[in-house]
């Protein structure tokens, strides 16, 4: 499953274009953010793709998850959003 990383500084047209793009492809796509600020614009980039798919009948899911990861040796939690079309 590909993983895509969304920051604070994300655009979230792109990030949006992007998981149209993969759901388009495989069907799947796991969103990794780290932060208050990143989980927003990761939120707003998967409602912008439903907009996005919904015209070809397509309706996205987001089922959300905490992960650990390390950041500079350190451990920091992340959210994943995982998104498939329902």
């Amino acid at each position: 499953m590909d993983i895509l990383k969304v920051s604070s500084r994300s655009v979230p047209n792109s990030v949006a274009g992007a998981i149209a793009g993969i759901i388009r492809e495989k069907n799947e796509v796991e969103i990794q953010a780290v932060g208050a600020g990143a989980a927003n614009q990761a939120i707003k980039s998967i409602a912008i793709a439903r907009g996005y798919m919904a015209p070809s009948g397509v309706d996205l899911i987001c089922v959300p998850a905490f992960a650990a990861i390390e950041i500079d040796g350190e451990e920091r939690t992340a959210i994943r959003l995982i998104v498939t079309p329902r």
